[in-house]
């Protein structure tokens, strides 16, 4: 099956499994994917994740945090699709949630945080917000 965005069937994933109260959920594996899990990781939206290999693609295993059984990604939004881009300079990366949530943003070195971003004055693509 040939798919066209797998950053939104990822974030589609994500969101599934977390309605369901999966405790990990399994997501096709690229470097871009990659990259956005280990922002997740870092600010604590998932507990971990790992690559599985097979003779294909792989996959990649992310096991989901939930706090006093609230999950900690409320919610998980793809913003810039491959039919309408969406780029900001660094002056205007958005603010998810008045600081409480997190823009992923694709700059030239690399996929990142908007503050991140905001701190090394590259703009980019905006991925997706998480909260």
């Amino acid at each position: 099956m040939s798919r066209t965005d797998l950053i939104a069937d990822s974030f589609t994933m994500i969101r599934n499994a977390i309605m369901a109260k999966k405790e990990n959920v399994d997501v096709p594996a690229s470097k871009q994917i990659k990259s956005i899990l280990e922002i997740l990781k870092k600010e604590n939206y998932i507990d971990n994740f790992k690559l599985i290999e097979d003779k294909k693609q792989g996959s990649l295993r992310i096991y989901l945090k939930y706090t006093k059984g609230e999950p900690a990604i409320k919610s998980i939004k793809r913003v810039s699709k491959p039919g309408l881009r969406v780029y900001v300079n660094h002056q205007k990366i958005p603010s998810v949630l008045r600081g409480r949530g997190l823009a992923i943003i694709s700059t030239s070195k690399g996929i990142t945080t908007g503050e991140e971003a905001k701190k090394i004055g590259l703009g980019g693509e905006v991925i997706g917000y998480i909260w």
